[in-house]
């Protein structure tokens, strides 16, 4: 039987990087649409997904992994009985796409 993590699959991160000593932390999501297309750190600055994903793979954010769903990267929460800081419960900021 695979291992779990809750009711997730334990190999569901491609990649759980060990943060640097001045690691920030996701303050907050930043959605266009209702998709996360970004994070706001700790310390003010906002970047896109993508950005997040990289700073994220070099230790830049605490408490995160990077998973893969269809092909494209995202952070996930790592378990850390912790509700409060998880991904999914931070407070966000919607965007909307205007044609």
């Amino acid at each position: 039987m695979a291992e779990r993590i809750g009711n997730l699959p334990a190999n569901i991160n491609i990649m759980n990087p060990v943060p640097n000593k001045d690691a920030k932390n996701i303050q907050k999501l930043i959605r266009t649409n209702g998709k996360i297309t970004g994070y706001q750190l700790s310390d003010g600055s906002v970047l896109s997904k993508a950005e997040g994903v990289a700073l994220a793979k070099q230790g830049g954010i605490r408490g995160v992994a990077i998973a893969s769903r269809n092909g494209s990267e995202y952070l996930r929460s790592l378990p850390d009985g912790v509700v409060s800081n998880n991904l999914g419960d931070l407070p966000s900021t919607s965007m909307r796409n205007d044609p």
